[in-house]
């Protein structure tokens, strides 16, 4: 199945270093050759990225290693297609608007025989994936007239997402550019980085990193990943139904949903 990338920082962070091990993924360390995509959430808004082609293979992706874009929250896939075609249209991550916030959702996994009434968003591809997204949102905005406290926001997409997952495998990141939703339906792992930061050696690449050298004291962020990137580092892994809910930089809302298992502009860095 897919690769999902995300994370969640008190200060807008540079993610090359996560990305160059994770592109790694799709098509060299990992068999995601269907395409990929990455969303940052800026104070400007969301820049979205994404490519039909394997990440590898890709010259967009091969700039994203390059180039310096700082944000809170950062939502990246790397696709293995199981429902649509390979076109950029169905590359995650989506994005859409609610209460005036660009959202940013990315989903590993098959859903079977998902397809809900028309909501409040159109689907503009063919995946479960998407129609997941707008279920989602549609949902939201259907609870709530504007923007929620963040405790109502959690018991909200908490409840979207066990109706969703009774339909097959569900791991998910979602983001309103301020809190990051990670969903664990079989696998999902996170990583803390915090004051004294150390160093940081990629698993699918040769390519290493002294976090202390570009983060200060006050820094801090999670970096959530389908599997570990790094292999000096304590990645924690998500129990399977788990629902976590990151802001500015660590884990405020942690719970187990019971859900159906399935088989199948500082200098920060991270």
């Amino acid at each position: 199945m897919c690769q999902l990338l995300g994370m969640n920082s008190n200060q807008p962070a540079d993610l090359r270093f996560s990305f160059a091990g994770f592109a790694e993924r799709g098509g060299r360390t990992g068999e995601h050759k269907d395409g990929w995509g990455i969303a940052f959430h800026t104070r400007r808004g969301v820049r979205l990225f994404r490519d039909e082609r394997p990440s590898i293979d890709s010259p967009l992706a091969e700039q994203m290693k390059r180039r310096r874009i700082k944000a809170s929250n950062v939502v990246a896939h790397i696709r293995k297609a199981t429902q649509g075609n390979i076109t950029q249209q169905n590359c995650h991550p989506f994005t859409r608007t609610l209460w005036g916030r660009a959202w940013s959702f990315a989903h590993n996994g098959d859903l079977k025989g998902f397809y809900p009434d028309a909501g409040r968003y159109d689907v503009e591809g063919d995946t479960d994936s998407e129609r997941a997204f707008c279920y989602l949102l549609s949902g939201l905005a259907e609870r709530f007239d504007q923007q929620p406290s963040r405790r109502a926001l959690y018991v909200a997409v908490s409840e979207l997402a066990a109706e969703i997952a009774v339909h097959g495998v569900f791991n998910f990141l979602l983001s309103d550019g301020d809190t990051l939703f990670a969903h664990c339906s079989t696998q999902l792992h996170y990583v803390s980085r915090s004051y004294p930061f150390a160093q940081a050696s990629l698993i699918d690449c040769e390519r290493s990193i002294d976090l202390s050298r570009h983060n200060g004291p006050d820094d801090r962020m999670a970096v959530i990943a389908t599997q570990p990137l790094t292999h000096d580092e304590t990645w924690h892994a998500f129990v399977p139904g788990e629902l976590k809910m990151f802001a500015g930089g660590h884990v405020v809302e942690a719970a187990s949903l019971r859900l159906p298992q399935h088989s199948c502009l500082s200098q920060c860095a991270a």
